[in-house]
């Protein structure tokens, strides 16, 4: 790769992304060229500048972020993702895997480890915290979650895992189709699809089984 690395950042924490720019701004070789504060801007900006290297937080205002990475890579499969957040889940580990992403970074690592992190990602390498670490086993087709095979979530697809998340913050299926930008009809089949999947079949339980799996805090 000829010049500096172009990384994308996303993070609705104004402190922590600016922490985070000035200090790769300060490393040789790396080069910030946006940082947003949620995944539509992210997406447009990803589009714009075409970035090396994206590093998103999970949990940003906007679409979801693992929808926004797929369409991402999908138009450049080549960009490297790495995620950041405050907290670790095995739904969030198996959608991060689901969509290709090279690192996922516990915001509690030291700001020199989130930097060789980048580093790493860039380099086509892979990084990921010891907490997600030692959720996965890597097998001969690449990383899996460890306990996905014994778990109802693991039935799901990710975007009805997206579904599944908007339902339990509480919102309206017409809020879920404009936040997802599909239709409400395909928000209706989601529905049928993940009440057959988890055989639950009442909202208020499915709300109750994404937080416990921690989809979503309560």
């Amino acid at each position: 790769m000829s010049g500096p690395v172009r990384i994308l950042l996303a993070d609705d924490h104004v402190f922590v992304c600016e922490l985070l720019k000035v200090r790769l701004h300060d490393e040789p070789g790396l080069r910030v060229v946006h940082a947003a504060g949620d995944t539509d801007r992210a997406l447009q900006a990803a589009r714009a500048l075409a970035p090396d290297v994206a590093v998103l937080d999970i949990d940003m205002p906007g679409p979801p972020v693992f929808g926004v990475i797929e369409k991402l890579r999908a138009e450049r499969p080549a960009l490297r993702v790495m995620l950041l957040s405050a907290f670790v889940s095995d739904h969030h580990v198996q959608q991060a895997l689901d969509v290709g992403a090279a690192g996922y970074v516990v915001k509690t690592e030291p700001l020199d480890v989130i930097v060789e992190a980048v580093r790493t990602v860039a380099g086509g390498g892979v990084y990921f915290s010891p907490d997600v670490k030692e959720r996965i086993v890597v097998e001969r087709s690449g990383p899996v979650l460890r306990c996905a095979a014994g778990t109802r979530l693991a039935l799901l697809t990710p975007r009805e895992r997206e579904v599944l998340a908007a339902i339990a913050r509480g919102l309206a299926k017409k809020q879920v189709a404009e936040l997802l930008s599909i239709s409400v009809k395909t928000v209706d089949r989601h529905c049928v699809q993940l009440m057959e999947k988890l055989q639950i079949h009442d909202r208020v339980d499915l709300a109750r089984f994404a937080i416990r799996e921690g989809i979503v805090n309560p």
